[in-house]
């Protein structure tokens, strides 16, 4: 298996990184029921309008194989938009790898890169989102040194809890 390379994605890139994502997240369609249509079109229009994150992407072999939005300080987090919440740290969004590509270290490499970028940009931490049913990445984000911050939690719908990460970067090894 051939070098896993990480990058900034280019603008050839952005239908191949909904591909991948898309793929990787299509897992949680069963779960969310009536709402995976309302989750995948906010994936959909989230990868349409990337600015202001970064997109960072890993290549190997020249297809890509995972992806993931490093959203600035002071970017509007995912709550309710009306409530106009800007985040206080950097904050990753929709971290993907598709199901064929995982057990390789990819997410673990794109995490990485999150971490060391907002570091590079003198941020104190990083925080992020996910839900119980994504428990793999629950996992992954609690082995890096992520601690729950339910100040950070929202709930988009009925039923539906989003649980609130950060990462003092003081403190990531």
């Amino acid at each position: 298996m051939s070098r896993l390379r990480l990058r900034d994605a280019g603008p050839g890139d952005g239908e191949a990184v909904l591909a991948l994502t898309l793929s990787a997240y299509a897992e949680y369609a069963g779960a969310l029921g009536p709402m995976w249509p309302l989750y995948r079109d906010n994936i959909v229009q989230t990868l349409r309008r990337v600015a202001p994150a970064e997109q960072v992407v890993a290549e190997r072999d020249g297809t890509l194989v995972g992806a993931v939005l490093l959203y600035p300080h002071g970017a509007p987090l995912p709550t309710e938009p009306e409530a106009g919440a800007l985040a206080g740290w950097p904050e990753v969004r929709l971290l993907a790898v598709p199901p064929a590509q995982r057990g390789q270290g990819i997410a673990g490499a794109l995490m990485r890169e999150c971490v060391r970028r907002a570091r590079a940009a003198g941020a104190p931490g990083l925080t992020l989102h996910t839900t119980d049913l994504m428990r793999t990445a629950m996992r992954l984000y609690e082995r890096m040194g992520f601690a729950r911050e339910p100040t950070l939690d929202f709930s988009p719908a009925p039923g539906i809890s989003v649980k609130g990460f950060r990462l003092a970067l003081e403190a990531a090894a």
